[in-house]
């Protein structure tokens, strides 16, 4: 068996830093979407996260690979997180900004954005 160089701190801190970067655009992006989720999202996602040109830069079984999964969690997680901390820091926001988007016109009444889309319609309904 060959031994493999073990990683530098910096290329670990590297590797965990861009798996962060791409975590926190992963939630965004799927966080306002404007269209319903399909099938070929779940694969573009799939291929964000474990694409070839990933697996190029970090190798599996490495020390890189695992500080960029770590990386990835922690920046889809950290993404949720602060959303949580500014809503529940806002006067303008509550926690049904989650459900629906719910937010306070300057007048101080609450609504729902003309751009967001129900999040139940009825089938065949594609308005």
């Amino acid at each position: 068996m060959e031994a493999t160089p073990s990683a530098t701190s910096l290329q670990l801190w590297g590797a965990g830093a861009f798996g962060l970067l791409i975590g926190w655009l992963v939630y965004y992006i799927n966080r306002y979407r404007k269209a319903d989720v399909q099938l070929s999202d779940l694969v573009t996602l799939m291929g964000i996260i474990g694409g070839g040109a990933v697996l190029a830069l970090f190798p599996a079984k490495t020390d890189l690979f695992g500080a960029y999964g770590i990386g990835l969690a922690a920046g889809f997680f950290l993404y949720f997180v602060v959303l949580i901390f500014l809503v529940g820091t806002s006067s303008n926001f509550t926690i049904d900004f989650f459900l629906d988007g719910r937010r306070k016109k300057p007048t101080g009444e609450f609504y729902i954005p003309d751009q967001i889309q129900d999040t139940v319609r009825p089938m065949g309904d594609e308005s």
